[in-house]
């Protein structure tokens, strides 16, 4: 059958995969459920149902704000299918975006997964002048439940109803917008990007393809569904009639890859980045010569190519045995393909898990382009690249000054209700202006050098890639994250959160006692480590790039504090007035 709309995904699976009996598996009551394809439609349809009953109309928003899990996937489908559009919305921002968003999308229903997320978003709706009802996934005290809905529909699943969703999936057309996805703003207030069903779609088609899965598959989901990058991937797993498996929570992630035993995720950079220092760090615990041989094998995996010799590929062999097999049982065991978007992977990153065994492809895209404009994949790929552009209807041009534009059938039409900001991002011949600045490497793989708004000038004149710098500075393992500054100042400076973990054990390992963080950070010990650490890779950066002074922070940078977006991106602005002493004190002016 043809898809073309999301929604024909389950008539797909009906069609070819009638028989599957996992196509969404989550954790219910501390045991693995498990939704067939029969089942799955049966509830989609019964929530479409429901949904008609309560009079929900074509071009109606209804907004979700849930954990991932099967039931966001019947919601999904039971909106869309009666032409109604879906708002997902992450579960970690603020009470000031939640009521933005609400009231900006004109949301008619809101469904959250949790009591914790329903104290929190409940009393914001009595704000909105629709008050819009909310149900829960959860069995809240007090709250509606979404199964109201599906008894609705149950009740009411009478020919005229079934008539009626018919007309209504018959009428949705392709080119109709089906979701808003509010960016999850590193600054400024988010907007509202709409997305078509052949947004989606275009690309599922094109994925699909180039990743080399099938329905004997499964894939573990944890990177939030409302994550237009996990969102793409969920659709292209479905098209291929794969199995989905949802995580438990990020906690758990680790502990789910093990009993689930996938084949596929996707994720952004900074959970490799995790990842891979734990096993570094591992590593640097080992001794005699077992810590020579996982050394060895940790640098013969950082000089992994596209083209390896077949001397590299013997030891790599050799090791593999001993080493890099356990890397591979950390994952699950089964992993076929990691497909890693969202932010800069470091290349090394990429070269060490490929090394093991692990296949990590990165690619490149934006909420507006949902997202993918270019991937690396198995059939091709290029380090330090996002790889070659996905589809022969997609356009990218770089600008005469560096920016990458965008045309293609996956660009947005648009932001909602800003038909302002969408002529500032999509100028009048239709390029999208992306922001981030790059080029082509042999005229066919696209690399990404820095955001647009993101470089800065030094005083002397001289441009500075904050991102690139960063990366290279995270690839230690004494610092986790790192912003780079000196927009109209004489020289580079930083401010370093490092890895505290491994920090405390080399502290306890040199015998230095501390009461906190904070009393850690401002030991000179520590301080001239971290010095000797800078010097070391400021010998790979240019002499304008290279960090002249930088100052520690005593508390990690998350989600829930403010730093990071949803999507784990620096929030710089936030940073910058959070640690403006800080900032003082690098450029002498305290």
């Amino acid at each position: 059958m043809s898809v073309t709309r999301t929604f024909d995904l389950l008539d797909r699976y009906k069609t070819k995969f009638s028989d599957k009996t996992d196509i969404f598996t989550g954790m219910e009551n501390g045991a693995w459920r498990k939704y067939g394809v029969a089942e799955v439609i049966e509830l989609t349809n019964k929530l479409s149902y429901g949904l008609l009953k309560l009079g929900i109309q074509p071009g109606d928003k209804i907004a979700t704000v849930s954990n991932n899990r099967p039931e966001w996937n019947f919601a999904d489908h039971g909106m869309l299918q009666i032409g109604a559009v879906h708002v997902p919305v992450y579960p970690t921002i603020s009470e000031e975006e939640y009521l933005h968003i609400l009231e900006h999308s004109e949301a008619k229903l809101v469904i959250v997964s949790t009591k914790e997320l329903y104290d929190k978003i409940q009393p914001l709706t009595q704000k909105i002048a629709n008050r819009p009802p909310v149900y829960t996934f959860d069995t809240v005290s007090g709250a509606k439940h979404w199964s109201e809905i599906l008894e609705l529909g149950t009740k009411s699943e009478d020919v005229m109803l079934r008539g009626t969703l018919k007309n209504r999936r018959d009428a949705v057309s392709p080119d109709d917008v089906c979701t808003i996805i509010y960016t999850s703003g590193t600054t400024g207030v988010p907007k509202g990007v709409m997305l078509t069903h052949t947004n989606f779609i275009y690309q599922v088609k094109y994925i699909e393809k180039i990743i080399g899965l099938n329905h004997k598959h499964r894939a573990l989901s944890f990177l939030p569904l409302c994550h237009v990058l996990e969102r793409i991937g969920g659709y292209t797993f479905q098209y291929l009639g794969m199995s989905i498996w949802y995580a438990e929570s990020i906690e758990k992630v680790a502990d789910n890859l093990k009993e689930v035993k996938p084949n596929v995720f996707v994720t952004v950079p900074r959970l490799l980045e995790r990842i891979y220092d734990k096993i570094i760090e591992k590593g640097k615990d080992l001794e005699g010569i077992k810590r020579e041989l996982f050394h060895n094998s940790a640098e013969l995996g950082l000089k992994f190519s596209e083209h390896n010799s077949l001397i590299y590929n013997a030891k790599r062999a050799f090791y593999d045995k001993l080493i890099f097999k356990k890397w591979r049982a950390a994952l699950g065991g089964s992993v076929k393909l990691i497909i890693c978007g969202g932010a800069a992977l470091q290349p090394r990153l990429a070269r060490a898990f490929m090394a093991a065994g692990l296949p990590v492809f990165e690619g490149y895209g934006l909420t507006e382009t949902a997202p993918v404009i270019a991937v690396n994949h198995p059939k091709d790929f290029r380090f330090g690249t996002v790889g070659p552009i996905l589809g022969k209807e997609q356009q990218v041009k770089i600008a005469d000054d560096g920016e990458i534009l965008f045309k293609g059938p996956n660009l947005m039409p648009g932001y909602f209700k800003a038909p302002e900001l969408t002529a500032e991002s999509i100028d009048a011949e239709g390029w999208l202006h992306t922001g981030d600045i790059g080029e082509m490497i042999l005229g066919k793989y696209l690399k990404i050098t820095d955001r647009k708004k993101e470089m800065f000038k030094l005083s002397t004149g001289k441009y500075v890639a904050p991102q690139a710098v960063e990366n290279i500075l995270k690839e230690s393992l004494f610092i986790e994250q790192a912003m780079v500054v000196g927009e109209n100042e004489k020289y580079t400076a930083a401010v370093l959160v490092p890895n505290f973990e491994f920090l405390h054990d080399w502290a306890s390992r040199k015998h230095i006692h501390f009461h906190d963080n904070e009393e850690l950070i401002k030991n000179t010990l520590v301080v001239e480590r971290f010095q000797e650490e800078l010097d070391e890779y400021n010998k790979r950066l240019g002499k304008t790039e290279q960090i002249k002074k930088f100052e520690l922070v005593a508390e990690n940078w998350t989600v829930d504090t403010g730093e990071l977006s949803p999507t784990l991106k620096l929030k710089r602005r936030f940073v910058k007035q959070k640690y403006q002493t800080k900032l003082g004190n690098l450029f002498n002016k305290f």
